[in-house]
């Protein structure tokens, strides 16, 4: 195939796609699978939190890609790793006395898409063209956010309607087809000066350096908090049964039509923010999806209701992700932005993480309508709390009122 100098933007789009369907299998058709075969959604819950805890040290192994081999080896690797582990979970008999094994295999197929994204966002910044970035980087969430969508419902749909196996093999081939489109695209060899001790250096100097900063300690705190953090997102598929949903229904809401729908809400997300500013984005996104929760509990637990909650809930989702990336590359300044973009991303999966877990002990200790309404609670507490602490600081002019 023809390679060229700079790469068009939609490339970007189909090489997110193999790392997206990984976690949509993860998050989406795994538990439901966990919870199928005796295991209850709180063990559910973590073996997925434990596994997409991989996204909380992937700033680990942005210095390993940039100092050895070439980008698309890199890529060639990941992806061959993430359909290994994927397969293997796939052939798992998923008995619950292999719940260690069944989490070790779910994390190491984590870290292997994570790692992926790392020589992508290279690619992003050398092989595209300046007045094309922004393009890029819509693609590369779409991307993201399309396969998750599609490998969660795709792999459900192929597990109730086939097998797991076959679920697995489709969603395998899938993401090899998408990767192909690499060889459309002018490999980046590594900086041959840098060394492991160069790198660690300056990536803990610069972190220094960020942290003197006001804002971007309020910033970290802010990542550190459980707003809008769509945890319940990846239980939808294991408590479908207690608003008595089909497994197709299932598979449609929480894929395509999540995929679709947490796009638009990034896109509207990014609007609000030019608008209105970062602080209000987030902290606005963050109360709806509290509001929402809220009334998915307290509504009747009928399938109109899950259709709709999933949806609405993925749509503020959306919106918190859009104002999520903005308020990140605020704090980061203009040097070294992937070492610290990488690093505050991965302190902001740190809620998904334990709320995830907690949600998943609060469902099987009481039920869903519970586990929701705690959710929406620590939302609503966490961005006051938050915004007592932003009020004051203002006032002391140690941040500014907007974060354009």
């Amino acid at each position: 195939m023809h390679t060229q100098q700079y790469t068009k933007p939609f490339y970007i789009f189909f090489l997110t796609m193999p790392s997206g369907l990984s976690q949509g299998f993860v998050t989406v058709a795994l538990p439901y699978l966990l919870t199928q075969h005796g295991f209850s959604v709180a063990q559910a819950s973590a073996v997925v939190a434990l596994g997409f805890s991989a996204n909380v040290w992937r700033f680990l192994w942005g210095p390993i890609v940039d100092i050895s081999l070439s980008l698309k080896k890199w890529f060639w690797i990941s992806l061959v790793l993430s359909t290994a582990s994927l397969l293997l979970l796939c052939f798992n008999s998923f008995n619950v006395k292999e719940q260690a094994l069944i989490t070790l295999i779910v994390f190491i197929s984590q870290v292997a898409g994570t790692f992926m994204l790392l020589p992508v966002n290279g690619f992003m910044a050398k092989c595209i063209q300046e007045n094309q970035k922004g393009r890029a980087s819509g693609w590369y969430q779409a991307g993201s956010l399309v396969g998750v969508g599609a490998g969660g419902g795709a792999g459900l749909w192929f597990t109730t309607h086939f097998s797991v196996v076959i679920a697995g093999l489709v969603l395998c081939t899938a993401s090899v087809l998408f990767a192909l489109v690499i060889l459309l695209i002018k490999d980046v060899t590594h900086e041959k000066e840098k060394t492991i001790l160069k790198e660690l250096a300056g990536m803990g100097k610069d972190i220094l350096t960020m942290l003197k900063v006001p804002v971007a300690l309020l910033v970290i705190f802010l990542m550190l908090l459980p707003i809008g953090t769509g945890a319940a997102a990846n239980l939808w598929s294991a408590i479908a049964k207690d608003w008595n949903t089909s497994a197709d229904t299932v598979a449609l809401v929480t894929g395509v039509l999540s995929g679709f729908v947490s796009a638009v809400g990034c896109v509207i997300g990014g609007l609000v923010i030019d608008r209105w500013g970062n602080w209000v984005a987030y902290l606005g996104s963050g109360i709806l999806c509290a509001l929402i929760t809220f009334i998915m509990a307290i509504m009747p637990f009928e399938p109109y209701v899950y259709i709709v909650g999933v949806l609405a809930y993925t749509f503020g989702i959306g919106l918190v992700n859009a104002a999520f990336t903005s308020v990140i590359l605020f704090a980061t300044g203009k040097r070294n932005v992937a070492t610290k973009y990488s690093l505050l991303a991965s302190l902001g999966n740190l809620p998904v993480v334990y709320m995830t877990a907690f949600d998943g002990w609060a469902h099987d200790k009481y039920n869903s309508k519970y586990m929701l309404l705690v959710e929406a609670a620590a939302g609503i507490l966490f961005v006051l709390i938050f915004f007592i602490i932003l009020k004051s600081m203002m006032n002391k002019k140690l941040v500014p009122a907007t974060i354009e």
